[in-house]
């Protein structure tokens, strides 16, 4: 985006409410990482998915409404997902959310939104997101990529460090747990977390 400047916010998804516009394959995968992460999502289009259909039959956080987009759609919609595949449609989703001072995302022209929804990669509680300028086939070979290393190991880390952090606050010994962490996520955390080092140095804090 021309205009855009370098901070990323992580939203608790159990609090978003949010809007897809589209009942496509772009608008089904928008949706399906939304719900993933624990938003509830309505989708509006006249044909749906049956992706979707089918997973709002078993999914509380889903609803559909198949039938065209109107500037009510937005309602309580605090993230907005442009995705019809109609520009036309897709612009004035982008005009109308932004008018309404809602996150909005345009999928087919991210320069008429506000923001992105960047590639995701999950292990455990690791969360990374990349962004490639509206290039979303460039974020999802990043993404990939960054997935081979970023496996398994590295969610046996950040959870044992997340549990260590917890036990270490709890005992009320902060200065421990700023030790700890000096010791255990210096320069060479990812080698010894790939290595499988890492662990020999947890146990040395436990």
């Amino acid at each position: 985006m021309s205009s855009a400047f370098g901070v990323a916010v992580v939203l608790r998804g159990s609090s978003i409410p949010a809007l897809v516009v589209g009942g496509g394959d772009v608008a089904t995968r928008k949706a399906v990482a939304l719900l993933d992460g624990g938003a509830s999502v309505r989708v509006r289009a006249p044909i749906v998915n049956p992706t979707l259909l089918q997973r709002a039959a078993s999914d509380e956080h889903l609803f559909i409404e198949q039938r065209p987009y109107d500037q009510s759609a937005i309602g309580d919609a605090m993230l907005v997902v442009a995705a019809a595949d109609d520009r036309a449609v897709n612009a004035r989703i982008g005009t109308d959310a932004r008018g309404a001072h809602r996150l909005v995302v345009v999928a087919d022209d991210p320069d008429a939104g506000n923001c992105v929804m960047p590639a995701i990669h999950r292990s455990g509680d690791l969360l990374v997101a990349v962004s490639s300028g509206g290039v979303p086939g460039a974020s999802a070979r990043v993404r990939d990529e960054l997935a081979r290393r970023l496996d398994h190991r590295y969610a046996s880390a950040i959870r044992d460090l997340a549990r260590l952090r917890q036990r270490l606050l709890h005992n009320d010994d902060p200065s421990a747990w700023h030790s700890a962490a000096r010791a255990l996520l210096a320069d060479d955390f990812c080698e010894s977390v790939e290595t499988g080092s890492f662990s020999e140095r947890l146990a040395a804090w436990r």
